[in-house]
């Protein structure tokens, strides 16, 4: 073959389009990628039992450890400080829900009976209404729902039984949070230190960095969140009292831990006190219910969440409600709750790992460009004699 001929030949990469040759190696890329990503999902998934309470004890670590660290400052040792934090914890959260189930215990007579008392109402508005249904048909459709439940009796039983193994592992994973908890409280940033070892010499720096950062985002994420919920419950719950709806307490409660799910929480627990005042009081105070609902909404949502997140923990609202989504996809409400807590440790992270280091960018210059000298030296003015 002459020369000519081989140089007119094209190498078999070379007859591909340039966009064509692009794409493939990009999509090859991002395959590994999505692979990598479900396969870390699926092992989160197949390790559950042990995933979540350690991200339970991380956030929780989060919310308690500016409280052990001041005490720790002002002299207290570290192990007194604490266990002091974790009994204070424990006997507000048990004093709170006592209180809250006393009340919804009391409570619930006086609802069951305005329940019955607007079934009764709503039966004689079927039979004399403009629908003119028969009494007849409501028996009928009363019978369809006993002979319903009776059929699927067996089905019940065995609910019973999966919860009684769910309540299994909800006692173990509590204690294995429990556990987890105190030691991140203890020394949770020696843990840290030891296991980043692993990463080689020349990244570890920037690897403890991204940690520390995304630790911080948390803390920052927990605290806010745990002030806009407290504000949520006290706002509704006040409400509620005022127009004497029964239940104001438990339902204040219910929003207060609906709101650790961001933007979809807080409404659903909403939601409930509302049909509570409706089945209660009527339609004009489920009207001032919803009302107050959507002002303590546009108040956390214009107010609270600007004033207190902060620009590290500053997520789109379309990020949050897909990554919710997507979380109540594949671990129901545990993930739903855990879905925006990781969002923000992943981006305060990721923030940190793919920042460019100044120093490294100025080593990159001088060796494409030589040493950096001013066009101008400083001129220093002698004193004048």
């Amino acid at each position: 073959m002459s020369a000519g001929a081989s140089s007119e030949a094209l190498r078999p990469e070379e007859s591909v389009s340039p966009l064509v040759r692009k794409a493939a190696a990009w999509s090859w890329r991002l395959l590994v990628i999505f692979g990598a990503v479900v396969a870390l999902l699926w092992l989160i998934l197949r390790l559950e039992v042990l995933t979540v309470p350690v991200a339970l004890a991380t956030i929780l670590a989060a919310l308690l450890m500016p409280v052990v660290d001041f005490l720790d400052r002002r002299g207290a040792p570290r192990g007194g400080a604490v266990a002091l934090v974790l009994l204070t914890g424990f006997a507000l959260f048990g004093g709170l829900l006592t209180f809250v189930v006393n009340q919804f215990i009391e409570g619930v007579p006086e609802l069951v009976g305005q329940v019955t008392t607007s079934i009764d109402g709503l039966g004689r508005w079927l039979t004399d209404g403009p629908l003119d249904v028969s009494q007849q048909q409501i028996n009928q459709a009363r019978n369809a729902a006993i002979e319903a439940l009776s059929s699927n009796q067996e089905r019940l039983t065995t609910g019973a039984l999966s919860t009684a193994g769910t309540v299994t592992e909800i006692v173990t994973g509590a204690l294995l949070m429990l556990f987890t908890l105190i030691f991140l409280l203890h020394g949770g940033r020696n843990i840290f230190s030891f296991v980043t070892r692993i990463f080689p010499g020349h990244v570890r720096t920037r690897v403890r960095d991204a940690g520390r950062a995304g630790f911080h985002s948390l803390i920052g994420y927990v605290r806010a969140t745990f002030l806009v919920a407290l504000v949520d419950a006290v706002g509704i719950g006040v409400g509620l009292a005022i127009m004497q709806i029964p239940l104001a307490l438990p339902l204040a409660s219910l929003v207060f831990l609906g709101a650790f799910v961001p933007l979809v929480g807080a409404v659903v627990t909403g939601f409930l006190a509302v049909i509570v005042a409706l089945i209660a009081k009527g339609w004009i105070y489920a009207l001032i219910t919803l009302g107050l609902i959507i002002a303590v909404q546009q108040l956390e949502g214009h107010v609270l969440q600007p004033l207190v997140m902060g620009r590290a923990t500053s997520i789109h609202p379309l990020a949050i409600v897909l990554v919710i989504a997507g979380g109540a996809v594949l671990a129901g409400i545990v993930g739903a709750l855990l879905a925006v807590p990781a969002l923000a440790f992943i981006n305060s992270v990721t923030r940190v790992l793919i920042a460019r280091d100044p120093e490294a960018e100025m080593a990159e210059q001088e060796a494409d460009e030589g040493p950096i000298v001013d066009a101008e030296p400083d001129v220093i003015d002698e004193p004048v004699e």
